[in-house]
């Protein structure tokens, strides 16, 4: 018998009978089979095309199997720490963080159209004196076609050019300025005023080809419209006949390769071609945090690879979002803030100096970098804006489904772990990573489509109120659908079929949720009403006999590259007021309610799926919230009552976190987007697993006590979930690790057990905050003065000390002054 016939026989024979127990697991083995020993690479390659089948069809679950009941533990010792005052603690460390963005040493220019902001720590340290003399015509400065902070980055980024690192290369400037500033103006800017200079030549990479033609309206719109734009992926592989003017490329770009003719032919070395040697012109990296993982993707090694070999070029980082996390700056190596003639000789080095100070050091960096004149990072006031988060209460139906689902992982996982200790499989990592990412993803959707019916709801009432709607979503689940036509010879025998479970779990996968995109359009009325921006190229569609059918998103006359411009303008001129957009639409368009434009609803961007990352986040948010806009837009953050979708909040939390601190010189310059309290990746939530785990296990006695309607109390978890949800060892015992793994549990289980860790959670930080041990971060003007007191002189302590005889009061009263000749100005 072969191991994949093997498996295939396992789960045919348990699977079907779900959800019955696998205890006679062992009898189906036969004697010849038992002892078998199987290769990792062989037994990846059987069972990781079962988690891709099981998560993509959207009933993918962690499986708890049911432990028996432990046996009661001992008396456990007192916890080692003082019970916290019971009143509440004050909102400690409240500072305004923002502050009115004013240029501070340019005066050229008019006003920018649109308030615009400042965090406090960086608005607190000025950027250096100006010595560059612009070249820009005076007629496009006096008509505001550059307004004054736009023209201000300009200056400092030229000036910056000027300097030599050295290790030989022209330093590089950053442009951290949010979403809807006006980036794209500033980057066309910088370009003219090189152009002006003699330096014809320009690189300019950014996410997609169609950011070509904002590009273009960009240069346009500063009066330069006789510097062409041509796009790379239309130039043949080696020809270099394009001479002057802009060679706009994607960053995916880089890495193409050709064989034609027999000749290999790279991009990068066609773009250094046409630079010729010792090239001095600019090279623009837009939506630069595309290159965050420069060690370890072709990608970002291509970008460090082309600023090394074009080391005289005049280098511009751009993006809102250029270093969520200290790691991700690895590619901005033209800054000199490590490398010779720095603190710092690696990069490395640099980034163990920031992490192991935590989120204050960040802050520094970024005030020191606006300082050394290599940065600069406004953003647009969120005056006007509101955010509220909208949670989802969970239907008795949908419960049903999902506890079943997790259940039937249950099933699953105790299935795999039987049958790799059956088959002597030695190393399991590959099996168990592909199993937990295959689950993550599968309740992820499984949490999104909890939240369809509410957001349709909340849609309709807002559409109502003569506002228009843009919802974000992160994937379309294109792939899964192709899948499924390839499997049914091209027809769908559902509207969005789940898809099957391995033959006889497939009944479960009728009751599973529609795909979340297909849904949403149908319900709003078809692809007439909704104006689909995202990277898909067909879709499923309601046919009116009630038949379902998938075709292509591609119209008469346009290009499927065209298709997502042509539904902007759509939604910008109001022939359609719903918007939905993913990743693939979420840089660089804009949908803001635009004085220019016919549709000036206010919009109203409904978050249905919560990013990945910080990065993906701001780029999404930043589409409805630009310049020039008549109204400010609302957010929405649809999260429902699963405690395990706390775990997509909490990792955007985090990154929020620290953007606010690398990318704007403050931690809190992103918690008005009121997500912050979703943070647990954090010490306070390493903290509070620990003490719950422990005290689950019999180890401490916790002060804070189970919540109310346990079932069962601490007996339940310790007898049931929690000894596979955490293997009780320091080294398994992550914040990651415990949130993915809770999204398996039934609904009442992970609410039950998530609300007892946040409990832990927000003690510990009030605990902190009464002691004085909270890290507040830099808050407003409290750091321009610190007071030390070195204490005294043991002649003066012992002459103090010797009037307790005589006079007490005057002990008392001396005692109040304090040597404060160590008095330093920061």
């Amino acid at each position: 018998m072969s191991v994949q016939h093997l498996c295939i026989c396992v789960l045919q024979q348990n699977l079907s009978t779900f959800p019955g127990r696998l205890d006679d697991f062992s009898a189906l083995l036969s004697a010849s089979v038992a002892g078998f020993k199987v290769d990792p690479l062989l037994f990846s390659k059987i069972f990781c095309p079962l988690f891709h089948h099981i998560s993509s069809s959207f009933v993918f679950c962690p499986f708890i199997p049911s432990f028996p009941q432990a046996a009661a533990p001992p008396p456990p010792p007192p916890e080692e720490e003082e019970e916290a005052d019971e009143e509440e603690t004050e909102d400690l460390g409240h500072a305004d963080t923002y502050a009115e963005y004013k240029p501070s040493k340019s005066t050229i220019g008019i006003s920018h159209p649109d308030f615009v902001v400042e965090t406090n720590t960086l608005s607190s340290v000025p950027p250096p004196d100006i010595t560059y003399t612009l070249s820009i015509p005076v007629c496009s400065i006096s008509s505001g076609l550059l307004s004054a902070l736009q023209l201000e980055a300009i200056i400092y980024a030229c000036q910056q050019h000027e300097v030599i690192l050295q290790n030989g290369q022209r330093a590089g400037f950053l442009i951290g300025d949010g979403a809807g500033v006006g980036k794209g103006r500033t980057v066309a800017g910088i370009i003219l005023e090189n152009f002006l200079k003699g330096r014809k030549r320009a690189l300019w990479f950014s996410v997609s080809n169609d950011l070509k033609y904002d590009a273009e309206r960009d240069l346009k719109d500063i009066n330069a419209s006789n510097i062409p734009v041509f796009a790379l992926n239309k130039i043949k592989y080696g020809d270099t006949a394009t001479s002057e003017g802009v060679l706009f490329a994607t960053y995916s770009a880089l890495i193409g390769e050709s064989q034609a003719g027999g000749q290999h032919r790279t991009r990068l070395k066609q773009i250094l071609d046409w630079c010729k040697p010792n090239f001095d012109g600019v090279i623009v990296f837009d939506e630069c945090h595309k290159a965050k993982n420069a060690t370890s993707t072709k990608m970002g090694k291509a970008v460090l690879d082309l600023q090394s070999k074009l080391p005289r070029a005049r280098v511009v980082y751009a993006s809102a979002t250029g270093a969520s996390e200290p790691k991700n700056m690895i590619y901005m190596s033209r800054l000199g803030i490590w490398g010779q003639g720095t603190p710092f000789k690696a990069f490395d080095d640099f980034l163990h100096a920031i992490e192991k100070r935590g989120v204050g050091a960040m802050e520094i960096v970024a005030m020191d970098m606006k300082v050394s004149g290599m940065y600069i990072a406004r953003q647009l006031s969120f005056s006007g804006v509101s955010f509220r988060i909208e949670e989802i209460t969970l239907d008795e139906e949908f419960k049903l489904v999902y506890n079943k689902a997790a259940r039937l992982w249950a099933e699953a996982l105790e299935l795999f772990t039987r049958a790799a200790d059956t088959l002597g499989l030695a190393s399991r990592k590959s099996l168990w990573g592909q199993f937990w990412a295959s689950h993550q993803r599968f309740f992820k959707y499984l949490c999104i489509a909890a939240k369809v019916r509410r957001l349709v709801d909340l849609a309709h009432t807002e559409m109502q109120h003569g506002k228009c709607i843009v919802i974000g979503l992160q994937s379309t689940g294109e792939a899964r659908t192709r899948e499924l036509l390839d499997e049914n010879d091209g027809h769908l025998d559902r509207f969005v079929s789940a898809l099957k479970l391995l033959g006889k779990i497939a009944e479960l996968g009728k009751e599973l949720p529609l795909n979340t995109l297909d849904e949403l359009i149908d319900r709003f009325g078809g692809p007439e009403k909704v104006s689909e921006m995202t990277g898909r190229k067909g879709r499923v569609v309601r046919r009116p006999d009630g038949s379902v059918r998938y075709e292509t998103r591609a119209e008469q006359g346009l290009t499927i590259d065209h298709i997502n411009v042509r539904e902007k303008e759509r939604f910008m001129t109001g022939e359609k007021l719903i918007a939905i957009i993913s990743e693939a639409a979420s840089s660089g368009i804009s949908l803001q309610a635009d004085k220019r434009v016919q549709n000036r609803r206010r919009r109203v961007h409904m978050t249905l799926e919560l990013p990945w990352s910080a990065d993906r986040a701001i780029q999404q948010f930043g589409r409805t919230h630009r310049s020039n806009q008549v109204t400010a837009p609302e957010y929405i953050f649809l999260i429902s009552e699963l405690a395990g979708e706390r775990r997509f909040a909490s990792i955007v939390a985090k990154r929020l976190e620290s953007l606010g601190a690398l990318t704007h010189g403050d931690r809190r310059a992103t918690e008005s987007r009121d997500l912050s309290q979703y943070n647990f990746e954090n010490k306070y939530g390493t903290k509070a697993l620990d003490k719950i785990t422990k005290a689950i296990l019999g180890h401490i006695d916790n002060k804070v006590p189970p919540p109310k309607g346990y079932p069962g109390g601490d007996m339940f978890f310790r007898g049931n979930v929690i000894c596979l949800l955490i293997k009780f060892d320091q080294k398994y015992c992550t914040i990651t690790k415990f949130l993915n793994r809770i999204l398996g549990l039934e609904v009442h289980q992970q609410n039950s057990l998530f609300q007892y860790f946040t409990d832990n959670f927000d003690y510990l930080i009030n605990k902190d905050k009464k002691e004085g041990k909270y890290d507040m971060g830099i808050l407003g003007e409290e750091y321009e003065c610190i007071s030390v007191d070195r204490g005294m002189p043991w002649e003066e302590a012992c002459s103090k000390a010797g009037k307790l005889t005589g006079d007490y009061e005057g002990f008392y009263l001396s005692n109040k002054v304090h040597d404060t000749s160590s008095h330093t100005d920061v």
